[in-house]
């Protein structure tokens, strides 16, 4: 049995105690209240909702505001917002209070270009200096807990991470998140967990370290390499919510829980578009679960056959038969 397992087991952001090993990533298109509350039945220790313009917050962006929307299924959670100007961020924090999140997250980490392309997420980055001003005007305005998400950076040669996060630090955040890549780099490999390390060694607040954790053991190699508080999930956990679960029983005792069979992983994917069902109606909630599908069945028999199933699916009444066409050709049936 590894030793040491239980180290990683809670943690204070501000005030609140976080316990468990691995938080879920605030993924835009994919982070919706549903997957977060099934990842939190599982064992994430918090979740963050998929990321709220904060320009659209102050154009009163209805869309915007419903991102914002959380469920007590999901705590300990935090809302997630992104922008580029201190003052409109403020706002959309003061904003997020209605629906009671238990922090705000700022995020300097999203690579997408319609988001870095205009100013903000990875592109803050590139300007400290706004970093600084950003997390003063959102800490100034809320007296909940601040977070921040960032980048290794945005690329290789403005590698300034630790430069950001001891700036976040001085400027009132009580966390931070470290994806280790930079913003060129997306999602390709390799990750850096050394500059989590850096990170780590470099501020007194929780650091947080994301970036490739797909298992139980991958997890405690990134926290005996980087030293961090907590680790935090995003694409791994895509089709398989209950690597949570695995993660946090690695943690503690060394050893690996059993895998859902077929039939439960596909219970446990119904069970998350029926809540998308029911949160935003059929109609959305069948067409924005089909990735979800997709994920649920990797490594299937058939899978690219069933890939191409999925996305003609229109109605709750053919998920199910999806599922049991899935079961009965599986049985031999």
């Amino acid at each position: 049995m590894a030793e040491d397992t239980d180290k990683a087991t809670s943690m204070k952001i501000g005030n609140i105690e976080i316990k468990n090993s691995a938080a879920l990533a605030p993924m835009a298109g994919v982070a919706d209240c549903a997957f977060r509350e099934l990842c939190s039945f599982f064992g994430a220790s918090y979740t963050v909702t998929e990321m709220v313009s904060s320009k659209g917050i102050h154009y009163s962006s209805k869309r915007s505001a419903e991102l914002m929307e959380l469920s007590e299924r999901e705590r300990p959670a935090g809302i997630q917002i992104f922008g580029s100007e201190p003052e409109t961020m403020a706002e959309a924090a003061r904003f997020a209070l209605q629906f009671e999140p238990d922090f705000i997250d700022i995020n300097m980490g999203c690579p997408a270009p319609k988001i870095s392309g205009n100013g903000a997420g990875a592109s803050l980055m590139k300007n400290p200096k706004l970093c600084g001003e950003i997390v003063k005007a959102v800490t100034s305005a809320v007296e909940i807990p601040v977070t921040v998400k960032m980048r290794k950076g945005w690329d290789d040669n403005s590698v300034n991470c630790v430069e950001v996060a001891k700036i976040a630090e001085a400027n009132g955040a009580s966390a931070v998140v470290i994806h280790g890549r930079t913003r060129q780099q997306y999602y390709k490999p390799p990750v850096d967990w050394d500059i989590i390390r850096d990170v780590k060694c470099a501020v007194s607040i929780p650091v947080i370290g994301n970036g490739d954790v797909t298992s139980g053991k991958r997890a405690k190699q990134l926290y005996e390499h980087t030293g961090c508080d907590m680790i935090m999930v995003g694409r791994g956990a895509l089709g398989r919510p209950w690597l949570f679960r695995e993660i946090n029983e690695y943690m503690r005792t060394g050893t690996v829980p059993r895998e859902p069979d077929q039939e439960e992983k596909l219970s446990i994917m119904v069970r998350q578009i029926e809540r998308m069902c029911s949160l935003k109606g059929e109609y959305l909630g069948i067409r924005q679960g089909r990735k979800h599908i997709v994920w649920y069945i990797k490594g299937f028999k058939g899978a690219s056959s069933l890939r191409n199933q999925a996305g003609h699916i229109s109605s709750f009444e053919e998920l199910i038969k999806f599922k049991q066409k899935i079961l009965d050709k599986s049985a031999g049936c």
